[in-house]
C-alpha cells in the first residue's frame, strides 16, 4: 500500500503478522508531539494467493464505525479538564470472551511527564491485536492507541486507530456476529439457558 508521509509523522512501529500463507508488515506512523496516528500495509505473500482469499484492508479513525468494535468491544470515552478520552479499548464484552483472541497486546513508552510536580504521566503507544477464534489465520483487528500529554493544556488527549484485515469468509462471519448481537435482547428471543445436567464440572 504506497504511502508518502510528511512532516506530522517523525515516529514508526513495525509489525509482522502472519497471514494466510504469508505475513503483513504493518507499521504504526505517529509524531512524538501529537496524537496522529497513520498505517502503512504491505503483503509478503504472493498476489495470486491474496487473490483467491479476496482479502480487505480497512482503516478505521472511529472505532465506533467498525462492526468488530461495535459487536465485540466494550470502549470508554471520558473528558474533563484533564482528561480527553476517545474509544479507548476497555476489554473484550463478557459473552464474546470465547469468540475473540486476544492476540497483541503491546506498549511502548516515549517519555515520561511531570505535571505541576505533582502528576506524573506517561507518553505511550499501545497495540492491541484480535483474531476471531475461528479465523486465527485470516482475520485481524489491530487498535493503535496513542496516549500523548499536552503540556501546554496540561491535559492528556487518548486516540485510537483501528486497522482491519480479513478475507471474504471471516467478514462473512463478522456479520453474521454483528446481526446476532443486535438482535439479542429483543422480544421473542432470549438468551440459551443451560440446565444444570448439562454442566460439566471439573474437581
Amino acid at each position: 500500500m504506497a504511502l508518502t508521509l510528511g512532516k506530522s509523522f517523525d515516529r514508526n512501529f513495525n509489525l509482522r503478522i502472519p497471514f494466510l500463507e504469508g505475513f503483513y508488515n504493518i507499521g504504526v506512523f505517529f509524531n512524538k508531539k501529537s496524537s496522529f496516528l497513520l498505517f502503512r500495509v504491505d503483503p509478503d505473500f504472493s498476489e495470486i494467493k491474496a487473490a483467491r482469499h479476496s482479502t480487505k484492508i480497512n482503516m478505521f479513525k472511529n472505532l465506533e464505525a467498525s462492526k468488530f468494535c461495535e459487536t465485540f468491544l466494550k470502549l470508554h470515552n471520558y473528558k474533563n479538564q484533564n482528561l480527553d478520552i476517545q474509544n479507548q479499548f476497555h476489554s473484550i464484552k463478557d459473552e464474546y470472551y470465547l469468540d475473540v483472541n486476544f492476540s497483541i497486546n503491546e506498549t511502548i513508552t516515549l517519555s515520561k511527564i511531570n505535571l505541576d510536580n505533582e502528576r506524573v504521566l506517561y507518553d505511550t503507544l499501545s497495540l492491541y491485536g484480535f483474531n476471531l477464534s475461528n479465523h486465527v489465520n485470516d482475520f485481524l483487528f489491530l487498535i493503535s492507541e496513542r496516549q500523548y500529554i499536552d503540556r501546554r493544556m496540561n491535559k492528556k488527549i487518548v486516540r485510537t486507530t483501528g486497522l482491519q484485515i480479513s478475507t471474504s469468509t471471516a467478514l462473512q462471519t463478522l456479520d453474521e456476529f454483528c446481526i446476532e448481537s443486535k438482535n439479542f435482547g429483543k422480544e421473542g428471543i432470549e438468551a440459551p439457558i443451560m440446565k444444570t445436567d448439562e454442566i460439566i464440572k471439573l474437581t
